[in-house]
């Protein structure tokens, strides 16, 4: 209702100026005015200076962008590439400003001097082989070299040794969350496929596949600190993105394949909780979630729980209604606290044959209903 009211006073008020032009064209009437389409001296010198307001505009805003949010970047990466990356993108950010610092001026600057005059003419020549070769050379080279950089860490980052001594883990995308897989002792994934998807087995995993008995789900990833990890990643339904913003890691899950990607972490958790700017950080976004807090408890609602850091893993393409909510948190141990954290979990098939013993005790299941668990569990389960 309020959107509309505020759509209605747009409306109004755009009438009432309309209507206040033509009562200003009315007051006119008898005055001698130029009332030719062609612009004359007066004219040019208004757009002229323009331009050069504009110009100033652009600049002073650049600047206090910078100034107001230019703490807002992450910073440190988390991974052995994440320096590579950064490298890249700050020189590309170093080349956009210099040269939008460059053209801009004088894109507006010759727009000022060489504005129209009366009885004025421009000199007009059809080609300058000269200016041509240097506005085409000049960015050509410059691009080239950002492109062979580009191409030099993407393959640096993206080469994974298959006989490298890594954590395999796969990441399942649906909408909207996040599951993990984690390799066991023998670090090869089972068989997947969407068809075997059944009660707690969400992955589809394959548990008659031998590779599959030491697999672990998990809704919250650990992985250890100073180890590559090699990631692969599926999609139950529509392609999503999986986003490592503190690992400067991304790589698209697309339905129907497996895509790999791999990082070796190289702060820990509590190591990274304890940065400098991250400290930081946290101090300002849990002072302004106090200051939330305060207008929410005064309407009768919960406050805000202070801020933690995590590493989290995202969702960068917008996947559906709740995109936004689609994340799970990564905690990077050290390999001590890795080993212990992993021993503590079951595998899949540990999982699926404790969802076949149910129900729980003192139930008995229907007749039919126990001869269909026998008949599913037989194949999976003798092989462990």
């Amino acid at each position: 209702m309020t959107s509309l009211l505020v759509i209605i006073v747009l409306v109004l008020l755009a009438i009432a100026l309309w209507q206040l032009t033509k009562i200003f064209d009315l007051t006119q009437v008898g005055v001698s005015s130029d009332s030719s389409q062609v612009a004359n001296d007066k004219d040019n010198n208004l757009q002229g200076y323009l331009m050069f307001g504009f110009l100033a505009f652009l600049y002073i805003f650049t600047i206090y962008g910078l100034l107001k949010w230019g703490n807002l970047p992450l910073h440190n990466p988390a991974s052995a590439h994440g320096a590579q990356v950064d490298n890249l993108m700050n020189i590309t950010w170093i080349l956009i400003f210099t040269v939008q610092a460059i053209t801009q001026v004088l894109l507006y600057y010759f727009a000022f001097k060489y504005k129209g005059k009366k009885d004025q003419k421009a000199l007009y020549f059809a080609d300058n082989n000269k200016l041509e070769a240097i506005w085409s050379i000049i960015p050509a080279v410059v691009l080239a070299g950002l492109i062979l950089y580009g191409l030099y860490a993407w393959t640096n980052i993206m080469f994974i040794d298959e006989d490298e001594d890594t954590v395999v883990v796969e990441l399942y995308a649906q909408q909207f969350k996040w599951t993990a897989r984690i390799a066991g002792e023998d670090n090869v994934l089972g068989k997947a496929n969407v068809r075997y998807i059944e009660g707690v087995n969400t992955l589809g995993v394959d548990l008659s596949d031998p590779n599959a008995q030491d697999d672990i789900v998990v809704t919250e990833l650990h992985i250890p600190k100073g180890k590559k990890i090699h990631f692969k990643f599926r999609s139950q339904d529509v392609l999503h993105s999986a986003y490592f913003p503190h690992f400067r890691a991304q790589m698209n899950c697309v339905p129907g394949m497996v895509t790999e990607f791999a990082f070796t972490p190289i702060y820990t958790t509590a190591e990274y909780r304890e940065m400098p700017e991250m400290i930081e950080k946290v101090a300002h976004i849990n002072e302004l979630r106090a200051k939330k807090s305060v207008e929410l408890i005064a309407k009768g609602q919960p406050g805000l729980d202070p801020y933690t850091f995590d590493y989290l893993l995202l969702c960068n393409k917008i996947c559906g209604a709740s995109h936004y909510n689609m994340q799970m948190k990564v905690i990077v141990d050290t390999p001590e606290e890795y080993k212990k954290w992993l021993a503590q979990q079951k595998t899949v098939v540990q999982e699926v044959k404790a969802s076949l013993e149910q129900p729980a005790e003192g139930e008995s299941a229907a007749p039919g209903e126990a001869k269909e668990k026998d008949t599913v569990a037989a194949a999976p389960v003798a092989m462990k």
